[in-house]
């Protein structure tokens, strides 16, 4: 059970973008995947295709809008070192994925102001936001 605010928003935002590229046709391998000391996915999905499937490693971030940028740009350099590391153990663990075509993506929510003052978030997803350089 999620025990903190920000732990049960972060869990909506990551339910929100699942629901999201799976109505862009990805397919849910897992969510939350952890090895210990090293890190945490949020959503690993796999993107059919007519030839081959691409494995889909997804970064879910969401912010209000602030002089500090927007969602996106909080997945800084560190943490996409942190995400690559953590795919590495997922395909160790995996083998059954080793052979795929791996992607970094990241779903990102900024909050905006709607007419009625409320905030609004809407997906922006970025296919291939970053790449792993020795993979």
């Amino acid at each position: 059970m999620m025990s903190s605010p920000t732990q049960r928003q972060g869990s909506h935002f990551e339910q929100q973008a699942c629901q999201f590229l799976q109505q862009q046709g990805l397919v849910l391998i897992a969510k939350n995947w952890q090895q210990p000391k090293v890190g945490e996915i949020d959503l690993i999905m796999l993107e059919p295709g007519q030839t081959w499937s691409t494995l889909v490693f997804v970064e879910v971030r969401q912010r209000r809008r602030s002089s500090f940028g927007d969602a996106a740009l909080s997945v800084t350099t560190a943490k996409q070192r942190k995400i690559i590391k953590t795919a590495r153990c997922f395909l160790q663990q995996h083998t059954q994925y080793m052979d795929y075509d791996c992607r970094f993506d990241v779903v990102a929510y900024d909050g905006q102001k709607s007419p009625n003052l409320q905030t609004v978030y809407q997906p922006e997803w970025l296919p291939a936001a970053f790449i792993a350089t020795a993979w």
